[in-house]
C-alpha cells in the first residue's frame, strides 16, 4: 500500500511543479504585455504633451527661416527672386491660417455646450479694442493697395491684387477669433491646435518683418534722395515704380499715402503675434483658479498732474515733428539746427520719465510685499518682451556713444548726442525695473481700506460664506456705522462661479487710509504719464523722425551700410518697446 501511497502523491507533487512553471511562465508574459502596453499608453498620452510644443516650434521658425530668406534675397533686389514670390508665399500662409481659424471656430461652436476653460489674464478688452483700431487703420492700407492694383494691373503682377484682398480678410477673421477665442485653454486636439496656433503666430512675425523691410527701404530711398540734392554722390535709389503709365489720377496719392499707414500695420502684425503666443503656451494647461480671478476695475480719482504733463508732452511731440521734418528738406544750418533740437528735446522727455520711474520705485521701496509668483504665461512674455526689445535701442545707444567718443568732426549736437544716448539706456533700465516691480507685485488689500480696489482673497469667495451673521438687525448702517457694506457679483467669464463682496471694514478716521491713497494716486499718475511719454517716443521715429540717419557721426565711425543695417535692426525693436511698454504701463495702471 505505501508504494501505492507514494506514486500517486510523487506525480501530484510532478503535476504541482509542472503547474507551477507554467503558471509562472504565463503570469511573466503576462507582467510583460502589460509593461508593454503601458508604454504604448505612456507615448500615446505623453507624446503630444511633451514633444508637440517642440515639433510645432520648429516647423514655425522654418516658416519664418523661409520668409526670412525670401527677404534676403529681395533686399539684394536678386534678379531671382521678386516681391511676387514673397508675397505669393505668404498669401498661401494667410489662407492655411484662414482654415484652420475656420475649423477652429466650428469646433468650438459643436461644443458650445460644454464648459471651456479660460485664461483671464491672456488679454483686456483695451487692448482687444486698441488692436481693432490697428486692423481698420491696416484694412484702409489694403484699400489703398488695391487701388495702386487697378490703376496699373496692365503691368504688375495679379498677385498685388490677390494680397490685399486675402490680407483684408485674413484681418477681419484674426480679429473676430482675438475677441471671442483668444482667451481660450484648449484641451481638445492639443497636437493639431499647437500646430495651428504657431502657424498663426509665425505668419504674423512674417506679416511684421515684411513691413519692416517696406518701410525702412522706402525711409532709405528718402534718405538717400535728400542727401543726393545735397550734393553728395555713389547713392543708390530704387526705383518701384511700375513700368507703365496709371490708368487712375490717384495712384500717386495711394503709393504715398502706404507709407503713414505701415507704423500701425506693423505694430498690428506683431501685437497679434504676441498674443497668439501666449495662447500656444496655455495649450493644455492646468488653470490654477485661485490665481485665474478677474480683477475690479480701479476708480481714476486724483488723476491731474500726470494726465496734463502727458498731453503737454504729447502736443510737444506733434510740434517737435511738423517742425524736424520740414527743416529736413533745407540747407545743412537748418538741418543741424532740427537734429539739435530732437536731442534737446529728447533729453528733456528722458530725464523727467527717468525722475517718475524712481520716484515709483523709491514707493514701492517704502512699502515692502512679497513678490507673486503665481504661474502666468502672459506676464512672463510681457517681461521677455521687454528686455528682448530693449536690446535694439541699447546697441544703437552704445554705438552712437562710441561714434561721439571717436568723432573727429565736432557739430553743434554731439555732446547732445552722448547725454542723450546714455539717458537712453539709463531710462530703459529704470522703466523696465519699475513695469517689472509693478506687474509682479502682490496686491495687498487686506485691512487697507482703500475703497478704489478691493481684490483681496478674504472678500472673494466662492460662496456667501462671509456674510455677518444675523443679529436681529436688517439696516447694517446702524448696526456698524464704521463699517462700509457692499453686496456686488462678478461673474468669471464662462464659468459656473460667481464671487461676492462680503462687509469690507474701514480704518476709524483717516489717518490710516491716506497713507495708501496717497501713493496710489502718485502711481496712477506716474502710468499715466510715462503712458503718454512712451506714445510721443514712439510717434517720433514712426513717422521719419530718425536723426540717427542724418547726423553722420555714427556714419564716419562705422560706414554707411553698417551703421543703416543696424538701424534696420534695431529701429523696429525700439518702435516695438515703446508700444508695449504702453500696454505694459496701463497694465500697471489697472493694478495698482
Amino acid at each position: 500500500m505505501s508504494p501505492t501511497m507514494v506514486e500517486p502523491n510523487s506525480l501530484d507533487v510532478m503535476c504541482l511543479n509542472k503547474y507551477c512553471n507554467s503558471s509562472s511562465s504565463s503570469s511573466s508574459s503576462e507582467n510583460e504585455k502589460k509593461i508593454w502596453t503601458k508604454l504604448k499608453l505612456n507615448l500615446a498620452q505623453d507624446y503630444p504633451r511633451k514633444n508637440a510644443e517642440i515639433l510645432s516650434g520648429q516647423y514655425g521658425t522654418n516658416l519664418l527661416l523661409i520668409g526670412a530668406a525670401l527677404m534676403l534675397a529681395l533686399a539684394h533686389h536678386s534678379p531671382s527672386v521678386k516681391e511676387d514670390h514673397l508675397l505669393s508665399f505668404v498669401t498661401c500662409l494667410m489662407i492655411l491660417q484662414l482654415v484652420w481659424m475656420l475649423w477652429y471656430m466650428l469646433v468650438r461652436t459643436r461644443h458650445k455646450n460644454t464648459r471651456a476653460e479660460k485664461d483671464v489674464h491672456a488679454t483686456t478688452c483695451w487692448i482687444r479694442g486698441g488692436l481693432t483700431l490697428l486692423a481698420l487703420l491696416s484694412m484702409i492700407m489694403d484699400v489703398f493697395r488695391i487701388g495702386y492694383y487697378v490703376g496699373y494691373q496692365a503691368c504688375v503682377s495679379a498677385i498685388l491684387g490677390v494680397y490685399p484682398v486675402i490680407h483684408a480678410s485674413h484681418t477681419i477673421a484674426q480679429v473676430h477669433f482675438l475677441w471671442f477665442h483668444i482667451k481660450d485653454v484648449v484641451k481638445r486636439f492639443e497636437t493639431l491646435e499647437r500646430f495651428g496656433v504657431i502657424h498663426a503666430v509665425f505668419t504674423n512675425l512674417l506679416l511684421w518683418a515684411n513691413g519692416v523691410m517696406s518701410e525702412a527701404e522706402h525711409f532709405l530711398n528718402n534718405h538717400n534722395r535728400r542727401l543726393s540734392a545735397l550734393g553728395y554722390g555713389n547713392l543708390t535709389i530704387v526705383h518701384t515704380e511700375p513700368h507703365c503709365n496709371c490708368t487712375t489720377s490717384t495712384c500717386s496719392m495711394f503709393s504715398s499715402s502706404l507709407y503713414y499707414l505701415y507704423p500701425f500695420n506693423i505694430e498690428y502684425h506683431i501685437f497679434v503675434s504676441a498674443m497668439l503666443f501666449v495662447m500656444w503656451k496655455n495649450i493644455g494647461r492646468n488653470i490654477d483658479l485661485s490665481s485665474n480671478q478677474k480683477r475690479l476695475a480701479t476708480k481714476t480719482q486724483g488723476l491731474t498732474l500726470g494726465p496734463v504733463l502727458g498731453l503737454v508732452a504729447l502736443a510737444s511731440t506733434i510740434g517737435i515733428l511738423v517742425v524736424y521734418i520740414t527743416h529736413m528738406e533745407g540747407s545743412v544750418p537748418t538741418r543741424r539746427s532740427a537734429i539739435s533740437m530732437f536731442y534737446i528735446y529728447g533729453i528733456i522727455m528722458l530725464a523727467f520719465m527717468c525722475a517718475a520711474c524712481a520716484s515709483g520705485l523709491l514707493i514701492y521701496r517704502a512699502d515692502r510685499m512679497a513678490p507673486d509668483t503665481s504661474k502666468n504665461p502672459s506676464r512672463q512674455l510681457d517681461t521677455e518682451l521687454l528686455f528682448g526689445s530693449s536690446i535694439g535701442s541699447w546697441f544703437m545707444s552704445w554705438c552712437s556713444i562710441v561714434a561721439v567718443l571717436g568723432a573727429d568732426s565736432s557739430p553743434p549736437y554731439r555732446w547732445t548726442n552722448l547725454v542723450y544716448s546714455l539717458l537712453v539706456v539709463l531710462e530703459k533700465c529704470i522703466q523696465n525695473l519699475f513695469i517689472v516691480e509693478s506687474l509682479y507685485r502682490r496686491q495687498d488689500d487686506t485691512g487697507r481700506g482703500d475703497p478704489e480696489l478691493v481684490a483681496s482673497s478674504e472678500i472673494f469667495s466662492v460662496t456667501s460664506s462671509l456674510a455677518p451673521p444675523y443679529n436681529g438687525i436688517f439696516n447694517r448702517a446702524y448696526d456698524t456705522p464704521d463699517r462700509a457694506c457692499v453686496a456686488m457679483e462678478n461673474e468669471q467669464e464662462e464659468s459656473g462661479q460667481v464671487y461676492k463682496l462680503a462687509e469690507v471694514p474701514q480704518p476709524f478716521g483717516n489717518q490710516v487710509a491716506d497713507a495708501p491713497n496717497v501713493k496710489r494716486q502718485i502711481l496712477k499718475n506716474i502710468a499715466i504719464f510715462l503712458i503718454m511719454c512712451n506714445i510721443s517716443l514712439w510717434i517720433l521715429p514712426a513717422f521719419g523722425c530718425r536723426p540717427q540717419y542724418e547726423n553722420g557721426l555714427e556714419q564716419e565711425a562705422f560706414g554707411f551700410s553698417t551703421w543703416t543695417t543696424t538701424l534696420n535692426f534695431a529701429v523696429p525693436l525700439n518702435l516695438f518697446y515703446r508700444m508695449h511698454s504702453v500696454a505694459s504701463l496701463f497694465e500697471v495702471f489697472r493694478r495698482v
